[in-house]
């Protein structure tokens, strides 16, 4: 049996079994949906790790292969393929669920399992959305990813979820057209010259396109990606969003949904148009630039802590872009590593935040203060993973940024030096966060705290470990991630299912 199918549809079918089991009624354990979230996530870290580490009888770059007709008369198949890039966030994305269900998704007890259901089916459409070398099946995955976590925020977010919860499916919706008609305008230009109605990858990247055209189409895939990464000035969405959404959906937005517009501009920007993308590279490298610069300078203002955190998200997703389009494979590699660190770094920041209002019901830093005394665990990683945010060296997020940079000034020495200046912000607002929720002198009436459990401790231990493991010896995971090229096809592979 394929296990590409498998990762994608087990997710919907314990998310199925998890609603079904949080509605139904005594004798059943008000937690079984939780633990039905448990096992899936077992079962399908179990289906990749055999993806990882199984010895197939042929090499190449593409590690796994599958192809389904599904409507023929228009060239749409269910076709899934599997490299590096896509393994890798595959497994941050798990590793980021497992964190959700530990730490976070427990805690949920208003409709337990209609809540895991769009858990886990969130999780299967960013997973299609890695997976996916069909064009339309691309963009099925792309939308499906974003109802659940609508929904998600909307119904269980904080007081302003609302509104944050519209404006997040406006801006991401409303670019998903623009790729859609990209996607459309590909598939009819390569229709015009060979006559064959194909949405699939490997044979589009083979269509001759006019500057002007292939420019033009790019823009609509970019400024889908764009969004989703966010980029400056359309990034109005992710503030609110990550502010007022649940724990375990802020921990989803920012460690994976993030990671989706940074893997859409390499899978589709540079490897479908790749002339395209070169021309476009000096704006896109200012749009990074202007990202590293104004969010770090917009987490200095911030005292709600979770708004903080989603500012410093679109700092630190600039040297994703800066990377991306710097032109060189240093700078893709920094981008990838900065996606993995990222995604680890800021995940547990918002638990760690998400805990914090759990038991003062407060996100205002002004309000906390001096936690270090009566909650000496939460504050310690609060103060590890703050430091990883800032680009410690020895640590993951150090690595990316690094090759991002020196990857940039072999093209602009001015907008690496730019980009650099953003670290000293970074420093500010993380320091700052440190000092003010963690060592400053503790608060008048601040009622008895229970820390972190051991439990939660080994969890945290874990990321940290890999945040630790990707500073110091991230040789490996450059190998390990690489993109494979769309020129080799994977129709030279065995299609059967």
């Amino acid at each position: 049996m394929n296990p590409l199918p498998a990762l994608v549809l087990l997710p919907l079918m314990g998310g199925v079994l998890a609603w079904v089991a949080g509605r139904m009624r005594a004798p059943i354990n008000p937690s079984t949906s939780w633990w039905v979230v448990l096992a899936t996530l077992s079962v399908e870290t179990l289906i990749l790790g055999m993806v990882t580490f199984a010895h197939r009888a042929h090499a190449g770059p593409w590690l796994e292969h599958f192809f389904m007709p599904w409507i023929p008369a228009m060239g749409i198949a269910v076709r899934l393929d599997m490299d590096g890039l896509s393994l890798s966030l595959i497994w941050l994305s798990l590793i980021l669920c497992f964190l959700c269900v530990f730490l976070a998704t427990r805690q949920v007890t208003a409709h337990a399992g209609a809540f895991h259901f769009l858990f886990l089916a969130t999780l299967a459409g960013i997973i299609g959305t890695f997976l996916a070398t069909d064009l339309f099946v691309f963009f099925f995955f792309w939308e499906l990813m974003l109802v659940p976590m609508f929904v998600l925020i909307a119904a269980w977010g904080h007081e302003d979820r609302q509104r944050a919860a519209m404006k997040f499916f406006m801006f991401t919706q409303g670019s998903g057209l623009l790729m859609l008609l990209s996607i459309l305008g590909l598939v009819m230009a390569h229709d015009r010259l060979t006559g064959v109605l194909t949405f699939d990858i490997f044979t589009l990247a083979q269509t001759p396109l006019s500057p002007a055209l292939s420019m033009l189409l790019m823009l609509g895939f970019f400024t889908a990606f764009a969004v989703k990464l966010p980029v400056v000035p359309v990034h109005v969405w992710l503030p609110d969003a990550h502010t007022q959404a649940p724990t375990a959906a802020s921990v989803l937005l920012a460690g994976i949904l993030l990671k989706t517009g940074g893997y859409g501009m390499i899978r589709f920007n540079v490897m479908l148009f790749p002339d395209a993308t070169s021309r476009f590279a000096p704006i896109a490298m200012g749009l990074g630039v202007a990202g590293i610069l104004y969010g770090a300078w917009l987490s200095c203002a911030q005292d709600d802590v979770k708004r903080l955190i989603a500012y410093s998200s679109i700092s630190h997703m600039g040297f994703v872009l800066l990377g991306i389009f710097s032109g060189s494979a240093m700078g893709m590699q920094g981008a990838i590593m900065q996606m993995l660190a990222h995604g680890l770094g800021t995940a547990a920041l918002f638990v760690i935040a998400g805990a914090i209002q759990d038991r003062l019901h407060t996100r205002d830093m002004n309000r906390i203060g001096g936690l270090w005394a009566a909650m000496p665990r939460l504050s310690g990683t609060g103060l590890f993973f703050a430091v990883a945010s800032l680009g410690m060296p020895g640590l993951g997020n150090f690595t990316g940024e690094f090759l991002v940079l020196l990857a940039t000034w072999h093209v602009s020495p001015a907008t690496a030096t730019l980009a650099a200046i953003g670290l000293v912000p970074a420093a500010i607002y993380a320091l700052r966060m440190v000092n003010r929720i963690f060592l400053a002198a503790p608060r008048a009436g601040l009622p008895s705290l229970e820390d972190f459990p051991v439990r939660h401790m080994a969890v945290l231990g874990c990321i940290m470990t890999f945040l630790i493991v990707l500073g110091l010896y991230p040789q490996p995971f450059r190998t390990f991630s690489a993109p494979s090229p769309l020129s080799v096809t994977a129709s030279q592979e065995d299609h059967t299912p």
